[in-house]
């Protein structure tokens, strides 16, 4: 997937890094567990969970004067609906454009994301909370209003992200190396700003 949004003038330095300072706003998702009732015993009604049911993604982008997160979330919803054959031809500004849907899980040309990890920290920094979204792809991209003039704001867009499912919290070890090494060095220092300044120096 990503050579094709660097076709389109994506980069993969953007996916992998500007894409997340330009978001501003995460809606975290709630959950609810699918459950269904038995009537094994007379007199007695039981409840059992058998799925687990998740709720939609919303996050929230600045625009920056290139339209890059715009164009990055408009060209993986055109992949996912299989903008681009085999010979590298745009199908979506074809004529005879029909849909052909990509394999969301190939390990090649899938549109499914393998992980993306959302950050909720204090201004301390001594307390962080992670969710991991595993599978995730664009769904939905709210309408953007453009408007000019010298009271104009910010372009800012809103998506809705499906995904298969998400953990709360890390789910490896290299993720609870990071946080409590993190941890050790804010603790070795009263101001925070100090303990990161020497961390990258």
């Amino acid at each position: 997937m990503q050579g094709y949004l660097s076709s389109r003038g994506v980069t993969s330095n953007f996916v992998t890094s500007d894409a997340g300072l330009m978001c501003y706003q995460a809606q975290l998702p709630g959950s609810s567990l699918a459950t269904i009732e038995s009537g094994n015993y007379y007199g007695v009604t039981e409840n059992f969970a058998h799925t687990k049911i998740y709720t939609p993604l919303q996050l929230s982008f600045y625009c920056d004067d290139n339209y890059r997160s715009l164009r990055f979330l408009e060209h993986w919803m055109e992949y996912c609906n299989g903008g681009i054959t085999r010979s590298g031809t745009n199908r979506s500004s074809s004529p005879y454009h029909t849909t052909r849907m990509n394999y969301p899980n190939s390990p090649l040309t899938g549109y499914k994301a393998q992980s993306v990890t959302i950050q909720k920290f204090e201004n301390n920094l001594e307390r962080i909370l992670t969710y991991s979204f595993i599978g995730l792809f664009p769904k939905s991209l709210n309408s953007t209003q453009v408007q000019y003039g010298p009271n104009s704001e910010l372009t800012r867009i809103t998506c809705s992200f499906s995904y298969d499912r998400y953990v709360a919290g890390a789910i490896t070890s290299y993720d609870e190396n990071v946080n409590s090494f993190t941890n050790n060095i804010i603790q070795s220092f009263q101001n925070p700003l100090t303990a990161i300044t020497r961390l990258i120096n």
